[in-house]
């Protein structure tokens, strides 16, 4: 059995106010490549297909196309809502598109209910559990009311932890019943001992929502979502597949890619991890402006989403606007003078806290604001509107 692993489309997203809708076509038109060379039998979609609840038309389109490729190349797909989409929405027409070898499961309820998927070459079919985004306050309740009599108590407030085993516990279950298939689970959710980057919508505050590796004992393969990064947990058996491209500049080092799976009539799970290759790159690049401007070492970043961190004293004007005449896709900028201005900023810092009178005080709210010390000339200007305050408040 071939599967593909991919998951986190956020279709519809921006890039720091630029659309990436053209980058995320030319990712899926990539996968759906790399699911028909590789004759795979199943396109696992593990949540987040979408960027926001209610998503712009052209990602709708855009994922509708997909399904339909994809299928063009004889693969099941199964994909499931992640914390980003709306159950409901993006799982209306499940029961109608499950008859055409698709199934887009928002409905926790049904989760313990599999998609049949037999191999184009023969061998045992594999159960593929469709478990979308739990949501902890909302799906506990209904979980924990048809929960195993004889398992142990269910505790009052539930964390994801809990609603995730309860969930396990009802698909194990049906598991039960079907000793000649291998089981795979599509899953979304913060499993402990991943690594995150600065794009992924935090699901609680703290580390309460994280699902111990152990939750998932049991599956041949366990196909998560959520975490934008490739990684692998339990050796290749859970894994995260990451994005198909990068979302923030916290993901510029991440090598983009699907995973592959070979599964054997055992159920052991082989792993080949596949680049896309495809979207403008991301980088970051620091110097001052002239240097930036004019340097051939910095040649890479034109065509790229570029972050820049400028370390001139002082900001220059029009930054951006010249910036863009050689990176035109510069997404993000940053003043940081250099460390000899900070350096000296906290020596200052540490001699106002010694010191409260009205000078000292003045001149390094100008040395914050200009990320340089005030001139003598300055100073003086600064020492005259003291004075002239002073004496306006005497009168």
């Amino acid at each position: 059995m071939r599967l593909l692993h991919t998951s986190d489309w956020h279709l519809g997203r921006n890039f720091h106010g630029g659309s990436l809708l053209e980058d995320q076509a030319a990712a899926l038109a990539r996968i759906v490549e790399l699911a028909k060379e590789g004759s795979v039998d199943a396109v696992l979609i593990a949540g987040d297909i979408y960027d926001r609840a209610i998503p712009p038309a052209e990602a709708v389109q855009l994922f509708n196309d997909a399904l339909a490729q994809l299928r063009e190349t004889g693969a099941a797909v199964v994909a499931i809502a992640g914390n980003h989409d709306s159950h409901v929405r993006v799982s209306i027409y499940d029961p109608l598109l499950s008859s055409f070898g698709v199934t887009i499961r928002g409905d926790v309820r049904r989760a313990h209910e599999p998609v049949l998927v037999s191999p184009r070459l023969g061998g045992s079919p594999v159960a593929v559990y469709p478990l979308p985004y739990l949501e902890p306050a909302v799906d506990g309740p209904g979980l924990a009311s048809s929960a195993d009599e004889e398992a142990a108590p269910v505790p009052a407030r539930l964390r994801h932890e809990d609603v995730t085993r309860l969930a396990l516990d009802r698909i194990r279950r049906d598991l039960q019943g079907r000793p000649d298939h291998r089981s795979v689970l599509v899953a979304h959710t913060f499993v402990a001992g991943g690594e995150s980057s600065e794009s992924e919508r935090e699901l609680t505050i703290g580390n309460v929502d994280r699902v111990s590796v152990e939750a998932f004992a049991g599956f041949d393969y366990v196909a998560l979502g959520h975490l934008h990064g490739s990684q692998q947990l339990d050796g290749p058996r859970v894994a995260y597949s990451g994005t198909p491209l990068p979302y923030s500049f916290s993901e510029q080092h991440h090598t983009k890619s699907v995973r592959i799976v070979e599964l054997d009539a055992a159920g052991n799970a082989a792993v080949e991890i596949v680049p896309l290759g495809v979207g403008r790159s991301l980088c970051t690049i620091k110097g001052g402006i002239e240097q930036l401007l004019t340097d051939p070492q910095f040649a890479s970043a034109e065509e790229a989403r570029v972050r820049v961190i400028l370390t001139d004293e002082a900001l220059p004007l029009q930054a951006m606007a010249r910036l863009r005449g050689r990176f035109p896709h510069v997404a993000e900028l940053r003043h940081r003078p250099p460390d000899v201005v900070r350096s000296t900023a906290s020596e200052r810092n540490q001699q106002v806290r010694q010191s409260t009178s009205p000078l000292a005080l003045a001149t390094s709210f100008f040395a914050d604001q200009q990320g340089r010390e005030a001139s003598e000339a300055e100073a003086e200007l600064l020492q005259e509107a003291l004075e002239a305050v002073s004496k306006g408040g005497e009168r």
